[in-house]
């Protein structure tokens, strides 16, 4: 009998543990702290505003942007999502590639976010720029572009000298298009500013294709985009529990341990890397480390190591700074800072189940379908699909043309 009462009592005990753990965080600073006695970060958090990763070239060492300069460009961007949304013809050509590759992104991105104050989300180094890329990085980089133009060289994108085709040139099919791909590919385009690997114009099999195809495109650090960002924090005396939705529902979480000690053996790798965290006064910093060969931060992959730290400035700001390193890929370490704002707990609740499915069925799809235009072309009822683009074609994308005076002001 005793022993079943103190099992019932335990068991409320850890509900009212949890329910504590879980309450609105307090709306006044001085106030906004645990039961324990650490700032409390609890919460749902997003960001509020639109930055860019990097700097445009014409702000410099420019770290701000005056309102001035943020209603120009808010004014300009709505100016081209309201023509989008208004003018039914503002697409590329009728069936060409590039008008079917924007059809999925233009119809649903109507608006974004107010541009923010800083010129970049970069704080360090001072140009808001990423450093360069080692040699090793640089010839990695080239190695997986030149296979990806090769792969375009037969089509539309390379014939018309589209921004696809860049470094590539319009030829007869490439004979590399028998050859496996030079490294793993991660992400759709050539890599983005930090180099790595995307999808080819090809789907031969699953390893033509990306991560995001397979709704696994999220990662870490997550700066956000254009597809939703939503974090929720829970806390308790020994970890701190961070769920992120984002994406387009690509959710995951982590747990960070709060504890002295070292890192997982370096032969245990995850996914989303090896997190310690620890107070400084009223930051929480991590140490992320030990992330796999597959996972991908724009170009790094298992050397990754992250500094995060997490500050509560006020009742409605978290300030996230992160400094990322990895010495086979950046000549330096680089900094980045991002604000996040405190979300009504009740109001904006969030599924923890994530909601990504595309790839679940689109990738057999995908791979039926390119077998159907081979057996096609060999019957001679259909062009040769080394031709056709599948990836990197170009078009609108998120509202915004991928060049000109349609193209996203904070790319140009």
């Amino acid at each position: 009998m005793v022993k079943r009462l103190l099992a019932v009592i335990g068991g409320v005990a850890a509900i009212l543990a949890a329910v504590m753990l879980l309450r609105p965080t307090s709306t006044n600073p001085e106030e906004a702290r645990t039961p324990w006695g650490e700032p409390d970060l609890q919460g749902l958090w997003t960001y509020e505003e639109e930055i860019p990763l990097q700097r445009l070239a014409r702000f410099g060492n420019r770290e701000f942007l005056t309102d001035e300069e943020r209603a120009a460009i808010d004014k300009e961007r709505a100016e081209i999502l309201t023509r989008g949304a208004e003018v039914s013809d503002r697409r590329y050509e009728r069936g060409t590639e590039q008008d079917v590759g924007g059809a999925y992104n233009a119809a649903i991105f109507t608006t974004h976010r107010p541009i923010g104050r800083r010129t970049s989300l970069i704080v360090d180094p001072p140009d808001g720029q990423i450093p360069p890329l080692t040699p090793e990085a640089q010839a990695k980089r080239a190695e997986i572009r030149a296979f990806q133009v090769a792969l375009l060289q037969a089509t539309d994108v390379c014939r018309n000298n589209l921004p696809g085709c860049a470094g590539g040139k319009y030829g007869p099919p490439s004979p590399r298009r028998a050859d496996a791909p030079p490294h793993y590919l991660t992400v759709v385009g050539a890599g983005g500013p930090g180099g790595g690997g995307g999808v080819v114009n090809r789907a031969n099999g699953p390893e033509d294709r990306n991560l995001g195809e397979r709704c696994m495109g999220a990662m870490l650090p997550d700066f956000g985009g254009n597809t939703g960002f939503m974090l929720q924090i829970v806390q308790s005396p020994d970890s701190v529990a961070i769920f992120y939705d984002t994406a387009q529902g690509q959710g995951w979480q982590r747990v960070i341990p709060i504890r002295d000690g070292a890192h997982a053996p370096a032969h245990l790798r995850q996914w989303w890397g090896n997190s310690r965290g620890r107070w400084e006064g009223d930051t929480l910093v991590v140490d992320v480390t030990n992330f796999t060969p597959k996972t991908y931060f724009l170009g790094s992959y298992e050397n990754l190591h992250l500094r995060e730290r997490w500050t509560r400035l006020d009742a409605a700001t978290i300030e996230y700074a992160v400094t990322i390193e990895d010495q086979a890929v950046w000549t330096r370490p680089w900094t980045v800072k991002q604000d996040y704002r405190k979300q009504d707990d009740f109001q904006n609740r969030i599924y923890k189940e994530p909601r990504c499915h595309e790839g679940n069925y689109g990738m057999a799809a995908l791979l039926a379908g390119a077998r159907t235009e081979e057996r096609a072309f060999a019957a001679g009822r259909g062009p040769d699909p080394a031709t056709k683009c599948n990836a990197g074609c170009g078009g609108f994308a998120f509202g915004f043309a991928d060049t000109g005076d349609e193209s996203n002001p904070l790319t140009r």
